[in-house]
This record gives structure tokens, sequence and C-alpha cells, in this order.
């Protein structure tokens, strides 16, 4: 008895973050990202959080590393120009490796006030 009300609460608790519109993931190994902040602003979207932990146990670091980012800090440029145009994240979120990068607050989901205070 106690163990289906357990797995029903949590069912619901999914279906819940599943439906909700902005999901702002704070995992280990999450990144913060706001380096066109500007653009982001005049756009009325948010900064990015990327999940990290997410395609990390999907995939092996060659996979993203160094074939599409240089893993250092700051050395990506990423616009959504360049991932429409099937580079950076768009390698793989092109609708037919991962889904397209056509639903904005799937990765726009933190505020920009966020990164201030780490600046």
């Amino acid at each position: 008895m106690i163990k289906k009300m357990i797995m029903s609460t949590l069912l619901v608790a999914i279906f819940i973050a599943s439906a909700s519109s902005v999901v702002v993931a704070r995992e280990y190994g999450d990144i913060y990202m706001d380096s066109t902040r500007d653009s982001m602003r005049k756009s009325d979207v948010g900064a990015v959080i990327f999940p990290h932990w997410f395609h990390r146990i999907r995939y092996k670091c060659k996979v993203c590393h160094e074939n599409i980012f240089i893993m250092k800090k700051g050395a990506n440029h990423i616009s959504m120009r360049r991932i429409m145009e099937g580079e950076a994240c768009g390698t793989c979120h092109n609708g037919q490796i991962a889904w397209e990068a056509l639903y904005c607050d799937r990765c726009h989901s933190a505020s920009l006030d966020e990164g201030e205070a780490n600046r």
C-alpha cells in the first residue's frame, strides 16, 4: 500500500515537472550559460542551463569533445544562428538525432539575473 502511494506521488511529480513550460535544472554538472546576455535580453529569453550530466550518461565525451566543442571555458561561441545552421548544439539538435532547437524554454530556462551574482 505504501509502495503504491509512493509510486503514485512520484508519477504525479514527474507529470507536473514535464508539463510545466520552464524547468530549471540544478544538477551536478549543469552549466549556466549567459555569454550572449544582451542578445538574450533583446529576444526576451532566459539564460541557458546546459544539462551536461544528461548528455554524458548517454554519450561518451569524444562525441562532443573536441569534434564539436573545445574543452575550455569561454572557447566556444554558441549562438542561435550557429545552432540553426547545424553547428554547435545544432549538430545533434536537428530534428533527426535530437529535437530541433525550436522550443526556446527547453534551454533558456534560467534567469539572466542569476549570472549577475557570479560576475
